[in-house]
């Protein structure tokens, strides 16, 4: 007997990761690259990636269940003249999903997931410098520096 494989509950009520999985589909679909956590990427590579398949059906019947899923007409135009045409015969993995440093705050491990034919050559202004890490902490001090009215320390 088949088993099904039980879907990432991301800490959320049913409705609440409803809400989430169709916000982070339809900025997919609108912006073809989206930065977020790693396992709220690779839930929305699931959904994504059903949607994508019912879409290049191109029946009024497809967009009516993706509708469903994606309550944004401009998300839906999108899926339908731009994205479909452009997978055009591929049989699935429309989606890619690549690991980043994980995020400074609470160092939550994190993803971009981004539409496969979509993706083009990094350039220079795409490309985020790592900041100094004594100009991103406060009251931090970078080594034998010290601010009025503190003595160095004697080590």
């Amino acid at each position: 007997m088949r088993k099904v494989k039980p879907a990432r509950k991301l800490g959320r009520t049913a409705a609440h990761r409803k809400a989430t999985l169709s916000n982070l589909s339809t900025q997919l679909l609108v912006y073809k690259r989206i930065e977020t956590t790693e396992a709220k990427a690779k839930e929305t590579r699931r959904v994504v990636e059903k949607i994508i398949t019912k879409a290049r059906k191109g029946t009024v019947h497809a967009q009516r269940e993706i509708f469903k899923d994606i309550r944004d007409k401009q998300a839906i135009r999108i899926l339908f003249e731009e994205i479909v045409a452009k997978v055009g015969s591929r049989n699935g993995g429309y989606t890619r999903v690549v690991k980043l440093a994980p995020r400074y705050g609470d160092a939550a491990k994190m993803a971009v997931i981004e539409l496969v034919d979509y993706t083009e050559a990094p350039s220079a202004s795409q490309k985020t410098g790592k900041q100094d890490r004594a100009k991103r902490v406060r009251g931090s001090k970078k080594a034998g520096e010290t601010t009025p009215g503190e003595q160095p320390s004697a080590e």
